[in-house]
């Protein structure tokens, strides 16, 4: 998904009501960069929308920072537990969280992403800007699990969807390369077709709860989140994003035609009884490959690595949902 361009968690009561919440300033981010840079636009607006809030009502603070370090360093400047709206997509949440889950803050989102599967998950991806913002600054929060992962035992990351390993991680690369003009699914609809021409599969080893449940060529393995990826696709359609679970999806051995056949199955939730396919509910899992493998994580590109450990996180962050 578009993303910057690089240069305890209590439940906390309504912003205007909390005593302690009505001493912070909330801050609204935008990046600029989301949904090929159709975030930007919505500064203005939203510097006028606040603008005409009534006198009496706090007014959020607006930034619209040109780069991932200058947003963490935001973040991080921030008192604890402050509400940050933010306005993009997946990708913004994704680069936030290390700053957002270091800060205790409670999220809230307008979206205005490429894929907006967040946006899906927590029931606000139909609502306008203006109903998302003033839902996002009026609404209490709760807590939703995130996943954690580690790459071949050294780089940590975070994500709130999904986590993609193999043939998925490809397609999602493609995806934030592909034409600015087409968004969500028919954006990640082209990158799978023009992936299906250098389509690999991986020997695999996967692990789930300490079980080994897999082991062989593998399309792919993403650990899911959230119901939808790639702009929704509803890869796990059960998926609760406050179960304290995770759910991973294995697929195995595919050629071109047999993943060009599954791909209307998965577009309608119906690919989960493929005989190749296996979905698993875990706290923890374990893939491994005897070379490297591409891995991605709410659509950005996390390079390649040889294992990568998956731990979901239970209510792990405040959000402002549905």
């Amino acid at each position: 998904m578009p993303n910057f361009q690089r240069t305890g968690f209590a439940r906390v009561l309504h912003w205007q009501t909390s005593s302690e919440n009505t001493r912070m300033t909330p801050l609204i981010l935008i990046n600029p960069h989301a949904a090929g840079g159709r975030a930007r636009k919505l500064n203005h607006p939203i510097q006028a929308w606040c603008q005409a809030l009534p006198a009496q009502r706090q007014r959020p603070r607006i930034v619209a920072p040109e780069s991932i370090e200058n947003a963490l360093n935001l973040l991080s400047e921030l008192p604890p537990h402050t509400r940050v709206v933010l306005v993009g997509g997946d990708g913004t949440l994704n680069q936030m969280l290390p700053a957002l889950l270091g800060g205790g803050h409670e999220v809230g989102l307008v979206p205005c992403g490429s894929g907006n599967d967040c946006a899906r998950a927590w029931g606000l991806h139909r609502m306008s800007w203006q109903q998302a913002l003033t839902h996002a600054l009026n609404s209490t929060s709760s807590a939703i699990d995130l996943g954690r992962l580690e790459l071949d035992k050294k780089d940590f990351h975070y994500f709130h969807s999904s986590l993609a390993v193999g043939f998925d991680a490809s397609v999602g690369h493609r995806a934030l390369t592909g034409p600015k003009f087409l968004s969500g699914l028919p954006r990640y609809l082209l990158a799978t077709l023009s992936e299906l021409a250098y389509l690999q599969n991986w020997f695999l080893k996967v692990e789930v709860d300490g079980l080994l449940i897999y082991e062989g060529p593998t399309l792919l393995a993403s650990a899911l989140n959230t119901p939808t990826y790639g702009g929704g696709m509803p890869a796990v359609p059960h998926a609760l994003i406050n179960d304290g679970q995770l759910n991973l999806l294995v697929g195995g051995r595919f050629n071109r035609l047999q993943t060009l056949l599954m791909l209307p199955r998965l577009l309608i939730g119906k690919h989960l009884g493929h005989p190749r396919i296996q979905c698993h509910a875990c706290s923890n899992a374990s893939i491994s490959n005897a070379t490297l493998v591409p891995v991605a994580a709410d659509g950005e590109t996390l390079g390649f690595a040889a294992h990568v450990q998956v731990t979901c996180l239970p209510n792990a962050l405040q959000v402002v949902k549905i």
